[in-house]
């Protein structure tokens, strides 16, 4: 009896069948395939199975349907996954979690992958007194959004998007290729305030408005009214039909915080992913780390890795020590990619910045460079720069004395290096350059083959242009 209870496999249940609860479930899969070591049980909300949530903007504006954006699913005996469940009590005393249809699942170890909500902003109009979104109101977090959405926003009618960051903007685009007219409202003094400086933010703008999209930035929201629109702080009202909020989100803490486990603006992790409870693990949007890492699917995926090594015993000494966030926009016609240190003064002790504007062209850069490494970047009209650029950043190699040349050169042209070949060319899932090579010489020719086999392009699709600029590369490359 001892021996079978020692052999007998773990249970681990996943609450959340988001982006990041589906992969910590493949990861399990593919480190014990038969299941011998854990059993995998996810529960998920929403009825639909896992999608890539960060290609939402593309279902809103066309580009995908939402079989397109459906996500692997796990196989292997050592996982199911139910979903049209919710998550209603945790019990950490007995290891159980109640769920909605009554039934009860045992655990031995627990993760919390329950993601984020969108926050809607205390402004007259915009909430309903459920507290959800008020009349003609939407946000875009799901596929069901994304069908609120299309709805309202009929082809030559007004749409306000309320939030100027990465998602709101993403959304006026695709709103745009719809055929709306689309104004959008920042309350921060320049849109994308916290990736980007105020000279990229002008050049961004102006490129925004040159698609149809007016652009409101310094300005708050005072009062929605349904049917006629979004009147700002000034008195002006801004026509819509509907109204999109991209406002920011609020990490969903709620089972944890009744089940006793400490949260604050998230579940409360250390470097094992573990919370207050040892048995209890928090994974995503919904996990507070001191090295951050919420809101970015990065960082989300790399916790997955991290936990599924421990929790199945594949490295039990795996750990999680923080991100290095990158911001791709993912808007058709517009390449910006921003990281690090971009906010500082360029006169900042030890700091050497090296600025290129060119409003005409629609393009901006801006270099950060400390002790001869890069510690930040904004490039807008820059993706070759982008790629050499982020991947010196990875790694963190010496760049060389020609900063300019680094803007202006293409990437070819920057000698390769271990460090270069090594460093991630689709982040979200750290698939590098030896990688791809190594898929092509196994008889990946497309962007598909490779995706299929390294999961590149298969997270936010910000390295689709990259990764098909290498395999142009390569095809030019002799074989054998």
């Amino acid at each position: 009896m001892n021996t079978a209870q020692r052999t007998s496999p773990r249970r681990v249940v996943v609450v959340g069948n988001g982006m990041v609860g589906a992969r910590f479930a493949e990861e399990a899969a593919r480190l014990d395939p038969a299941g011998n070591r854990v059993r995998v049980s996810v529960v998920g909300a929403e009825r639909h199975p896992a999608y890539n949530r960060v290609l939402l903007s593309g279902v809103l504006a066309g580009d995908y349907g939402p079989d397109q954006i459906r996500l692997p699913a796990p196989g292997g005996p050592g996982v199911t996954v139910r979903t049209g469940v919710a998550a209603t009590a945790l019990d950490t005393r007995r290891r159980t979690l109640s769920l909605d249809d009554g039934t009860r699942l045992p655990y031995d170890e627990l993760v919390l992958a329950t993601g984020a909500h969108a926050a809607l902003p205390p402004v007259p109009g915009v909430r309903a007194p459920d507290g959800g979104p008020g009349e003609g109101v939407c946000t875009l977090r799901d596929l069901e959004d994304c069908q609120r959405i299309v709805a309202l926003a009929r082809p030559g009618a007004p749409v306000v998007v309320l939030g100027g960051g990465v998602l709101g903007l993403e959304a006026a685009r695709g709103l745009v290729v719809r055929g709306t007219r689309v104004s959008v409202v920042e309350s921060a003094p320049w849109i994308m305030c916290r990736q980007v400086d105020q000279g990229a933010a002008r050049v961004l703008a102006a490129g925004y408005t040159a698609l149809g999209v007016a652009v409101h930035a310094g300005r708050a929201a005072a009062r929605w009214v349904p049917g006629t629109g979004l009147e700002l702080d000034d008195g002006t009202v801004l026509p819509g039909d509907a109204l999109v909020v991209a406002a920011g989100v609020r990490a969903n803490t709620e089972l944890a915080a009744r089940a006793g486990i400490v949260v604050d603006h998230g579940v409360v992790v250390d470097d094992r992913l573990a919370t207050s409870d040892p048995r209890v693990h928090a994974i995503g949007d919904c996990a507070e780390h001191p090295g951050g890492g919420a809101g970015l699917v990065q960082p989300g995926w790399e916790q997955a890795a991290v936990l599924a090594r421990r929790l199945t015993g594949a490295a039990p000494q795996a750990a999680y020590t923080g991100a290095r966030p990158l911001t791709r926009l993912k808007a058709e016609g517009i390449e910006l990619t921003a990281f690090g240190r971009v906010h500082e003064e360029d006169d900042a002790p030890g700091l050497e910045t090296v600025t290129i504007s060119d409003p005409h062209g629609g393009r901006y850069a801006k270099l950060s460079v400390r002790r001869e490494r890069v510690v930040g970047a904004v490039l807008l009209g820059f993706p070759e720069a982008a790629a050499t650029l982020s991947q010196l950043y990875d790694t963190g190699a010496p760049v060389p004395s020609d900063r300019l040349a680094l803007l202006q050169r293409p990437p070819t042209a920057v000698a390769a290096t271990r460090e270069e070949a090594q460093a991630p060319v689709c982040r979200c899932n750290a698939v590098g350059r030896s990688d791809i090579e190594k898929a092509w010489l196994d008889g990946a020719r497309t962007r598909e083959a490779v995706a299929e086999r390294t999961r590149a392009t298969t997270g936010c699709g910000g390295c689709v242009r990259d990764v098909g600029a290498l395999l142009e590369r390569l095809r030019g490359t002799p074989v054998g």
